[in-house]
């Protein structure tokens, strides 16, 4: 198995992880509070954990496609700068964010460094 392999199957893992564990099962209080944060109904904590996992499961299923892995580096830009924002004392709390946050772009990059590149359309 290649390191690009093996870095896209990590990262599928943790979104579907984070989509199943802590929002589907479990509605963990501090998804919660930041639906709290953003004024947002606790029912949207079910779409935004399905939504992960099946980010997850196109980054591991779709192996021939890099659009999956540019859509994983997004949102987990974007999920970083809301917790900054939101929530930042997440930030300096054990298992945090950044450093889960951090650990994913670097698996995305390199996924996408070791996926052959799309020839450009004519």
């Amino acid at each position: 198995m290649t390191d690009a392999r093996l870095a896209r199957l990590a990262l599928a893992a943790i979104f579907i992880y984070h989509g199943l564990v802590p929002k589907l099962l479990l509605r963990d209080a501090t998804e919660l509070q930041l639906l709290d944060a953003h004024g947002l109904p606790h029912g949207l904590l079910a779409l935004a954990g399905a939504g992960e996992v099946l980010l997850g499961l196109l980054i591991m299923l779709l192996r021939q496609q890099r659009w999956p892995l540019y859509v994983a580096q997004v949102a987990l830009l974007v999920l970083l700068v809301d917790v900054a924002v939101f929530a930042p004392a997440l930030l300096t709390q054990a298992f945090n964010p950044l450093t889960l946050n951090l650990a994913g772009l670097v698996l995305g990059v390199i996924a996408l460094r070791g996926h052959p590149a799309q020839p450009m359309p004519r």
